[in-house]
């Protein structure tokens, strides 16, 4: 069983921890012995399920723009050594294009060292094969592993190859855009276009240089392309309101057709209109929705759980597909997907509002870059159809009111505790006139109130991660939310052990 240290260094299906000082109170976790020890536990993990011996694997290391990465994809590299496997060392490198050295470079495991969006002290390791990415268990074996200091024989047969793959992926994207557009300018496809960039100074600068403008569009205005780990500028991130300003003020500021925005390590995306409206959350997902089911009409989009109303209308009776709510974590949901096709049922993406996107025509790998390719090819489509890529989303009804809450759980035993309060609000809501429990709700608790009681709902979940619950509230009517969360209140004055 894992100590509480290195409990605290999972991440869901990731390691992550504090990688230098430079935050006060914040200790260093994430130490080389951890690293060495879990990229051994790799290994280890890695033979077990492919049955190789690790002198006979070939494992890929990356890494996103952060200060403490080329310190720890050194160690990743030397420890892979260490145990006679062939290295594929990446260099900067994007979380999907990793797992693509599994795909195009035939390689048995790979690892990227990123911490997402997190400050920049903070640095992790991804891990992927062939089938995709790790479950928690898998991260609580190689844990288990680091913890207990286990070894594997050592062998003088390893070597090291530097690779420019970034490279031969963004290649692959621009073919993608050039078939799926079929210009008259083959090679040229999006000559005429205005297409912005911000990186926010993660490594999504290379989609600007070698796949935007090789396809002859004009990026200028474009915006942190360079790669640099104190993230200067804003966090990479496109769920954080300061990095959408930054990259909706770039769009106007240079009147470009479509803005693109990554975090860090690009395995999410977000975009904004020729109008600087944002397509993120849910119109993200509507739009990433009415990509995926064509060609898959009837199909079923899987998304997390707090997506609105209006998204669950406009899938099924504007695109006539089905939605399916599922949990929160992007890995929750690709695997539902996953699921759902093992079934027969045609799910032809899975999607986090995020901005977690995964297609089945992209081995349902959450991909940033991919996700922002498909929404350029629609807009270089219908432009040729003398319409523009917003027309899509015109049919979208979005909340008045949209707010989001987070008590802290008091309990040590947070997880209990949030169960309970779970199932006693379940019960309570079923008691309360106009309470209107969901239907298709698989996490949490969500319920609806009608016109004159708040005119919207509210979800109160379990953190993925963390210690506390996070509340969701939409409404159709100005000053719904505050009726909807003074209802909300009164549950909340029976309950033990949150805080609010």
């Amino acid at each position: 069983m894992l100590n509480e240290y290195y409990s605290h260094l999972q991440s869901g299906t990731d390691i992550r921890g504090v990688a230098c000082d430079g935050i006060k109170g914040q200790n260093v976790t994430l130490t080389d012995e951890v690293v060495k020890g879990a990229s051994l536990g790799f290994v280890n993990w890695l033979c077990n399920k492919i049955k190789k011996k690790p002198d006979e694997l070939t494992l890929s290391v990356g890494r996103d723009s952060r200060i403490t990465g080329e310190h720890i994809s050194s160690l990743v590299v030397e420890q892979f050594l260490s145990v006679g496997a062939k290295v594929l060392n990446c260099g900067l490198a994007s979380t999907p294009s990793m797992f693509m050295t599994t795909v195009y470079l035939n390689c048995d495991g790979a690892v990227e060292i990123t911490a997402s969006h997190h400050p920049f002290n903070r640095n992790g390791l991804k891990f992927f094969t062939r089938q995709g990415g790790l479950e928690a268990e898998d991260i609580i074996d190689i844990l288990q592993f680091a913890q207990d200091e286990k070894n594997i024989q050592k062998s003088k047969s390893g070597q090291a190859e530097n690779i420019d793959y970034m490279s031969r992926y963004a290649e692959n994207l621009c073919n993608i855009i050039k078939k799926e557009v079929n210009a008259d300018d083959y090679e040229q496809p999006l000559k005429g276009f205005k297409i912005v960039v911000d990186a926010g100074n993660g490594v999504g600068g290379f989609y600007a240089d070698k796949v935007l403008k090789v396809l002859g569009a004009d990026t200028t205005g474009s915006r942190f392309l360079e790669p640099d780990g104190t993230f200067p500028n804003h966090i990479p991130n496109p769920e954080d309101k300061t990095a959408m300003e930054s990259i909706c003020e770039a769009v106007l500021e240079s009147k470009a057709d479509l803005g693109v925005i990554f975090d860090t390590d690009v395995d999410r995306g977000g975009a904004v209109d020729s109008k600087g409206n944002e397509i993120n959350r849910n119109r993200l997902v509507a739009l990433a929705s009415a990509i995926a089911l064509e060609g898959n009409e009837g199909g079923t989009i899987v998304t997390d759980s707090i997506t609105s109303s209006g998204l669950k209308e406009f899938i099924e009776n504007t695109l006539g597909g089905k939605h399916y709510r599922y949990k929160r974590g992007y890995k929750n949901v690709i695997d539902k997907g996953l699921e759902l096709n093992s079934k027969g049922i045609n799910c032809p993406l899975a999607i986090e509002t995020s901005g977690h996107a995964a297609m089945r025509e992209n081995y349902f790998l959450d991909d940033g870059a991919y996700l922002c390719t498909k929404i350029i090819i629609k807009m270089a489509q219908m432009k040729k159809q003398g319409k523009e890529l917003d027309s899509i989303l015109e049919s979208l009804k979005e909340p008045i009111e949209s707010r989001e809450y987070r008590f802290n759980i008091l309990e040590k035993d947070f997880r209990a505790c949030g169960q309970k309060i779970i199932s006693d609000l379940e019960d309570y809501a079923k008691k309360q006139q106009g309470w209107i429990l969901a239907d298709d709700s698989r996490e949490g608790v969500r319920v609806s109130f009608g016109k004159n009681d708040g005119d919207g709902w509210f979800l109160l979940r379990l953190s993925v991660h963390d210690p506390n619950m996070p509340l969701n509230i939409e409404s159709d009517s100005i000053g719904g939310a505050e009726i909807i969360y003074n209802k909300f209140k009164e549950f909340l004055k029976t309950t033990k052990g949150l805080e609010y």
